[in-house]
């Protein structure tokens, strides 16, 4: 059942449901941008728990957590369940333009091995793509490591064409059209987070994502001694998908190494519709006993199924 936030004091949630934030902010606090389709009368929620350091939690219980839905506290859920490793569908995303130097290639092919042997990602469920030019292109998809695709990546050069919003966008209706409608979306996007070409928005490409339940994880080749517009760009997407973002720093595998370790203590959630009120339902995933827990997951959805 969905109870309605109340305006008066007492209630017995604990006020940090009321007030704590979450790590899952829409970009630049414009939440009613983001799209996500339904037409049924549940919704299907994925997310990520971490403890006060950082780690995965994987023994979550329904009832360490609480659903906040356009102001309704859900906590009797349709299910609630762990994620389920053979239905992840994987996609690298590579921006070649300036990311892509011979040490990345050999990164990359170690993660592609790390997901195939360590982490029982079925190979068939990874797929590698590349800015080329103007457009992305699929370099391999269930063959990544035979196909010696990341042999074939093209040529870092500086200050070459970088359609990021696009290839967002192509890489997240490729995933929407394959495998399983209930398999757990990850793309993992190798890039500065500059984009200098595409036709798509910045909007169009969270949208997107949101709109096909993909996750973006950022690995950023950020060089500056803080966060560069870019970076802050590739946050910015992982935040509203329910990702996240790493430096480039310490390598791809050590990144990977922890976005594996977020889908370790991945759950899904289901529950009724809180309201059937048209336009966009905020999101969050708030703690009810443990307050050192942190969720990741997307801002929202808009009920009913339209397009902004």
């Amino acid at each position: 059942m969905a109870i309605p936030l109340p305006a008066r004091r007492g209630w017995p949630i604990p006020w940090i449901l009321l007030f704590w934030v979450g790590t899952s902010p829409a970009i630049s606090g414009d939440q009613p941008d983001l799209t996500y389709r339904t037409r049924t009368n549940e919704v299907r929620l994925a997310f990520s728990a971490t403890d006060q350091n950082d780690h995965g939690v994987a023994t979550l219980k329904s009832n360490d957590f609480a659903v906040v839905d356009t102001g309704f506290i859900v906590r009797d859920y349709q299910s609630f369940t762990r994620s389920d490793y053979s239905r992840l569908e994987i996609a690298v995303l590579i921006d070649s333009s300036e990311s892509v130097t011979p040490r990345y290639r050999k990164e990359i092919s170690d993660a592609l091995t790390l997901l195939s042997d360590s982490a029982g990602v079925p190979e068939e469920n990874i797929s590698l793509l590349s800015f080329q030019s103007t457009k992305p292109a699929l370099l391999c998809s269930g063959d990544c490591r035979s196909s010696n695709a990341v042999e074939n990546l093209p040529a870092s050069h500086s200050g070459g064409l970088t359609p990021l919003f696009d290839s967002i966008v192509f890489a997240s209706d490729l995933m929407a059209a394959k495998g399983d409608a209930q398999a757990e979306k990850v793309l993992i996007v190798f890039s500065d987070g500059n984009d200098t070409i595409s036709l798509r928005s910045l909007t169009d490409a969270r949208d997107s994502a949101v709109a096909h339940n993909v996750q973006i994880y950022g690995i950023a080749e950020d060089r500056s001694a803080g966060y560069s517009p870019g970076t802050q760009t590739l946050r910015a997407l992982a935040a509203a998908t329910g990702g996240r973002c790493f430096k480039a720093d310490n390598g791809a595998a050590h990144a990977l190494n922890l976005i594996l370790e977020d889908f370790r203590a991945s759950y899904v959630v289901s529950y009724h519709l809180p309201t059937h009120a048209r336009g966009f339902h905020t999101v969050q995933i708030l703690p009810t006993h443990n307050l050192n827990l942190k969720f990741r997951s997307r801002s929202g959805y808009y009920y009913p199924d339209y397009i902004r």
